[in-house]
């Protein structure tokens, strides 16, 4: 914009934050740093908390294209725009608007005014009808209150105002940080990274821990899941990944346990490992892409078995989703053309033609009387490998981690 006043600026909504009460500077505060980590490095000046918005303030030299697309990411934002700021004064707010309008071609528009702030003397049909009729007197444009082809949408809040024409969609739900920390089991398959997700939308960090079978089998799993893993680092800007080798586990089981149960078992298995490690990064809950009836090793009857070795709360956000549903959420997320590329994992080797469908604990817990359980999960904690997953400049790099350490993107907060 050529007038100094005017300054370029991207304008954040959130709306379940909203309804926080006295937790909102909290989840206001977080979804901030949050902005911030996403848009580290691309020109954001700062990071303004104003009325039920958020405000990132942009410098000369700010990476527009690729700040949209970060903030496009962050969960707990409803929506959000490229906007300029001009003071509270209504003439230089319509020159403002008229120049951003210049070398745009459309046949009608409209003004939608928000005034948070209250106090300001003309009310919101006043200042659509102000600003509409400098504009159509300018321009020649035909003003259409229902079908508009261009909305321009301006904020009037205590101390300066706002205006935009392009309002983009968010992913809603809470900012990464504000619910604790979960352990995700990530296959590498369709189910799990969309369970993921949606507990990344929920607020939650999530740690991400993957059972693999090299070397028996080939790395193919490991690099997916690394692949998925870089995906969702973008909604949570850093993350964990063990990977825990459990072919030798699996074929001490199947040297001990006839083939019906094996399934469940490796399962109970995993579970138990999966929990040791959670705890050791306090992590609240596991998270599994499980839906009810989808598997053998997934009927309501294998599921409480499985359970019954958990202390920690098992989530399943998938649960009563059907395998379309799934994918629909997958293409969207973006991880199905991953979750589909071929491979080998741990949960097709050593799988019997028959699993049993409905597990007897009591059998169950015969079987493993006479297993060195402590020793295989011990195991499974001795031989993990972790890797650290950070954003910086909206690109993901994996770095070598330990369970007692957490990723950080940035240690700069926001400002204002």
């Amino acid at each position: 914009m050529a007038h100094a006043a005017v300054t370029p600026c991207v304008v954040v909504h959130y709306h379940e934050i909203a309804l926080k009460g006295k937790n909102r500077p909290m989840f206001v505060r977080r979804l901030g740093e949050n902005l911030r980590a996403a848009t580290q490095g691309l020109g954001v000046k700062e990071i303004r908390r104003l009325t039920g918005r958020l405000v990132l303030i942009l410098s000369p030299a700010a990476v527009v294209k690729d700040i949209r697309r970060q903030v496009a990411q962050v969960p707990g934002i409803v929506n959000f725009a490229l906007a300029y700021r001009t003071p509270l004064q209504l003439n230089i707010l319509k020159e403002a608007i008229l120049q951003a309008l210049d070398g745009r071609t459309f046949r009608t528009f409209r003004v939608q005014t928000k005034r948070a702030f209250k106090a300001f003397p003309l009310t919101s049909p006043d200042i659509n009808r102000d600003v509409g009729h400098y504009l159509q007197e300018h321009l020649g444009t035909a003003v259409d209150l229902d079908t508009a082809e261009l909305t321009v949408s301006i904020e009037i809040l205590p101390h300066e105002a706002f205006f935009f024409f392009d309002r983009e969609t968010g992913p809603g739900g809470l900012p990464v940080g504000v619910s604790g920390t979960v352990a995700c089991l990530l296959s590498g398959g369709i189910d799990s990274p969309v369970a993921a997700y949606r507990l990344l939308k929920r607020g939650c960090t999530v740690v991400f821990l993957h059972f693999h079978s090299y070397p028996i089998l080939n790395r193919v799993s490991q690099e997916k899941v690394r692949d998925l893993v870089t995906l969702l680092t973008r909604y949570q800007f850093v993350s964990k990944l063990m990977l825990i080798p459990f072919a030798p586990i699996q074929q001490q089981i199947v040297a001990e346990v006839a083939a019906p149960y094996r399934v469940v078992l490796y399962r109970r298995c995993m579970v138990r490992i999966a929990e040791a490690l959670a705890r050791l990064v306090d992590a609240k809950a596991l998270v599994t892409g499980e839906s009810v009836g989808q598997v053998a090793s997934q009927t309501l009857e294998n599921l409480a078995a499985i359970n019954e070795v958990a202390s920690l709360p098992m989530f399943r956000p998938l649960i009563g989703m059907d395998k379309q549903e799934i994918i629909t959420q997958a293409l969207a997320l973006g991880s199905y053309d991953i979750s589909i590329i071929p491979d080998q994992d741990c949960c097709t080797l050593f799988v019997p033609p028959h699993p049993v469908v409905r597990a007897d604990s009591q059998v169950l817990a015969q079987i493993e009387a006479n297993l060195a359980m402590r020793a295989l999960i011990q195991q499974g904690i001795d031989t993990v490998q972790v890797l650290d997953f950070v954003q910086e400049r909206g690109r993901v790099r994996a770095i070598p981690g330990a369970l007692n350490t957490a990723p950080s993107a940035t240690e700069e907060g926001e400002h204002g």
